[in-house]
């Protein structure tokens, strides 16, 4: 029998590292390594409510690094008296005219303006703010979409 060819040999070890790379992160995906600490990444920690089936993040209204966040499920209401849930766009809803926030699950607003953010089917939140990064909580979105600001208005989305 021959033996292999230096080309051959480096060939074939970049073929084995190139598929062990590439089959790692699907085998380490569900470890607790795997899953990011300070909101991010998949969890059901504290701060979400069970409802119909799938969680819902609690409300929240606090001073984060001298912004004002705050947050609610979008089916309490809309955010005409000063950003709190009220029950007169209900009224709205059902009367055929599409609300501030209609098509979203959570509202998020960081100093009184609205911070798009969208629920991933997987139940983590991005944001058009943190759009490549993935949180648990629309709290820890909010923070680090503070953070990302550095300081800068946010500049609502206008669709419709």
């Amino acid at each position: 029998m021959s033996r292999p060819t230096r080309r051959q040999v480096l060939y074939g070890s970049a073929a084995a590292l190139a598929g062990a790379a590439l089959t790692a992160p699907a085998a380490l995906a569900d470890t607790p390594a795997a899953r990011p600490a300070d909101g991010h990444g998949h969890g059901h920690g504290p701060g979400t409510v069970r409802s119909a089936g799938h969680e819902m993040p609690e409300p929240f209204d606090e001073m984060y690094q001298g912004r004002h966040i705050e947050g609610w499920p979008a089916e309490e209401g809309g955010a005409h008296d000063g950003g709190h849930p009220s029950h007169g766009s209900r009224a709205e809803h059902r009367s055929g005219q599409a609300g501030p926030h209609e098509g979203m699950d959570f509202v998020v607003r960081i100093d009184n303006d609205d911070l798009h953010v969208m629920r991933n089917a997987d139940g983590t939140w991005i944001s058009l703010v943190n759009h490549y990064e993935t949180f648990t909580t629309p709290r820890a979105l909010a923070r680090a979409g503070v953070r990302a600001l550095q300081g800068a208005d946010l500049v609502p989305v206008v669709t419709g």
